[in-house]
């Protein structure tokens, strides 16, 4: 199995022992995770693009649109968010939209070659929403139908409300931990790091694939960074997909004056989290846009192989299609198709692709 295979590690790399439970999954010590952060970095980036080489197709990249479809008025108190009712932004509450300018959003997508298309609602939780659930899950039903892969992100969700979204053929669900558990009354204090914690369970448990990862530049140290990775790389499975984001500040928010983040964090948490978890897709998202090409191009070397594109992301700026259609050609990418990859798949697709190319070439 590929997965197993082992990588070399750089010299004067020091490593901890990790383990592997009755599942299969490896279990990594927080002081292991600390080791491969700290590693020089481009010892680091170059143990990170070997495992992501035996865990996937160097030359694959999912592409993804998110479509904001509940707008603002949000009751929590996320420092970062222009979403908050709390903070006094640009952006202007509206209601959940209606069915057809999200298919129609999706169409467009699916045209423009993304094969994700995931929905954002801007509130805490579905309770007293049963009318606007009941048509997200028709939204979940149609965009299925268009044979794209569907993410929402609800804010929090009980056990039974993730089992209808797997009835109605949700592919994921995004709920991100944002940060170490230490930090994170620094930055949210109006839901708890275990109520993210039970959301993420319910997905799980649903049977739906988890999405949930973190965003730099709050104010974190190193160790926050850390301190993220090691909590979801110690889930039970690995999530399916893992999103660093870097943050946009929005003016009207606490954070709106907070500094770009060092293209070299974004570098280092993204190795780190391929190193750690090998199987996972790591999403570049918010914030791509303030990279340079080439700043992109060390990124996907080092393990992310997802990038959210299209017109915007939420409230903030997005790489538009064409763009990165470009770039992509530029250096060898293509897109991965709908469904290409399977959580419960332990072996990588790079045997196939291999040996489909020899076809092509013979």
């Amino acid at each position: 199995m590929l997965r197993a295979l082992r990588l070399a590690i750089p010299r004067g790399v020091r490593t901890h022992a990790t383990h592997v439970d009755a599942a299969g999954s490896e279990r990594w010590s927080r002081a292991a995770v600390r080791d491969i952060y700290q590693t020089p970095l481009l010892d680091l980036v170059f143990r990170a693009a070997t495992v992501h080489r035996q865990n996937h197709d160097p030359a694959k990249i999912q592409l993804c649109t998110l479509m904001n479809i509940k707008t603002g008025g949000c009751s929590e108190d996320c420092s970062y968010c222009s979403q908050s009712s709390r903070y006094d932004t640009p952006t202007q509450a509206s209601k959940l939209v209606d069915i057809e300018p999200v298919l129609e959003a999706a169409r467009r997508a699916k045209e423009n070659g993304s094969t994700r298309f995931c929905m954002g609602a801007a509130w805490r939780d579905l309770n007293g929403r049963k009318r606007s659930f009941e048509r997200i899950l028709e939204m979940v039903r149609q965009v299925r139908a268009m044979d794209m892969e569907v993410c929402t992100t609800l804010g929090m969700l009980s056990p039974e409300q993730a089992k209808a979204l797997k009835q109605a053929g949700c592919t994921a669900i995004n709920h991100n931990l944002d940060t170490s558990r230490e930090f994170y009354p620094q930055v949210i204090t109006t839901r708890t790091y275990d109520d993210r914690l039970s959301t993420i369970a319910a997905v799980r448990d649903a049977g739906i694939n988890v999405c949930t990862g973190g965003i730099l530049g709050l104010g974190e140290e190193d160790e926050d960074r850390i301190g993220l990775i090691w909590e979801v790389g110690n889930f039970q499975d690995h999530p399916e997909s893992f999103p660093v984001n870097a943050l946009v500040p929005i003016p009207g928010t606490p954070m709106e004056n907070n500094p770009p983040v060092p293209h070299n964090t974004l570098l280092r948490t993204i190795s780190t989290a391929r190193i750690v978890m090998p199987s996972t897709i790591i999403r570049l998202a918010a914030g791509r846009q303030t990279l340079n090409e080439a700043e992109q191009a060390m990124c996907f070397m080092a393990g992310a192989n997802a990038i959210f594109t299209g017109e915007q992301m939420l409230t903030t700026p997005c790489s538009p299609w064409d763009e990165d259609k470009a770039m992509m050609s530029r250096w060898g990418l293509t897109g991965m198709r709908s469904f290409e990859r399977d959580v419960e798949n332990e072996g990588p697709r790079v045997q196939d692709t291999v040996q489909a190319n020899q076809h092509e070439t013979v």
